[in-house]
């Protein structure tokens, strides 16, 4: 397999056009095109859809994964080889849900940001999935715990979300305790559209989907501050409410369970230095942060992370 038409398959996509994949490559849009048409007939089957952006079909996705696969095993080839390239700083992408990335996550990171380069994106369970598959990122936190082909998945531990209000909040809006009819009309804050841990909540006191006001802060650290305030309730992680709690600012209505999400670390199943380093100081992290999977309590687990 050539691999300059891997490479031209890559920059195509990650360029959108077989344009922007010429000027990246130094070569002709002309060769680009040509070297994914090869591949394509090499494969017997169409790799990319050649629209605008150019995006990879179910087939090209595999060989997507291949190109960046081999793209990272160059390069530690040549840290590992080449004392002069040694020095330069490994490059590793992940994919992490905004609780753990604004709780845990970064101060385990923080420990290696003077020795490697992070590119964090921050995406949900089923997104987060579709990037390990096409190669976009080579590790991410998920609630998926079968591995993504081509990956391995270690379990990590399991955040707990409490339903947390300001006190004024709670004496304005749950003066009689909190029930089915308090909780349809009490406002509450929501991370985005795919957050469903406050829906899961209300599914506990009601057959019927409630349906109060919602406030959308698609922000973890404005989030919980928007609970601060007295915006509305919300589900809250352990690692970011206690503080708050501790202080007065919040309190937990007391009604129904926590909600516990297991999360797991998927990476590529490849020996990379670099990755290997941030999944221990993940795993450490977890260890430290995280309650064991053990631990669930009302066996209630949240199908999409903030």
């Amino acid at each position: 397999m050539d691999l300059s038409q891997l490479q031209a398959l890559a920059a195509a996509v990650d360029e959108g056009t077989f344009d922007g994949a010429a000027r990246a490559l130094r070569v002709t849009p002309s060769a680009i095109s040509q070297r994914i048409r090869a591949l394509e007939n090499t494969v017997g089957g169409v790799l990319v859809r050649r629209s605008k952006p150019i995006t990879a079909t179910s087939v090209g996705e595999v060989y997507l994964r291949l190109a960046r696969q081999i793209d990272a095993l160059s390069a530690q080839a040549a840290l590992d080889v080449s004392e002069q390239i040694a020095a330069a700083w490994p490059a590793v992408s992940l994919a992490v849900n905004g609780d753990s990335l604004a709780t845990w996550v970064m101060p385990a990171l923080a420990e290696l940001a003077g020795e490697m380069t992070f590119d964090i994106h921050r995406e949900d369970q089923d997104h987060s999935a579709a990037l390990l598959r096409d190669g976009t990122v080579m590790a991410a936190i998920t609630t998926e715990a079968r591995p993504v082909q081509g990956c391995t998945s270690t379990a990590l531990g399991v955040m707990r979300y409490r339903p947390m209000a300001s006190a004024r909040f709670i004496d304005r809006w749950f003066p009689t305790g909190t029930d089915a009819a308090t909780l349809a009309a009490a406002p509450m804050v929501v991370f985005d559209a795919k957050d469903d841990i406050q829906h899961r909540y209300l599914r506990m006191f009601s057959d019927t989907p409630l349906s109060p006001p919602q406030h959308f802060v698609p922000v973890s650290a404005d989030f919980a501050e928007a609970v601060r305030l007295g915006f509305g309730w919300a589900m809250l992680p352990d690692q970011q409410s206690r503080e708050l709690e501790a202080q007065g600012e919040v309190v937990e209505l007391q009604a129904g369970k926590p909600v516990d999400v297991a999360l797991y670390w998927q990476q590529w199943a490849l020996r990379m230095t670099a990755l290997d380093r941030v999944a221990a100081a993940l795993a450490a992290a977890a260890g430290e942060r995280l309650l064991p999977l053990g631990a669930r309590d009302g066996e209630i687990s949240a199908r999409r992370l903030r």
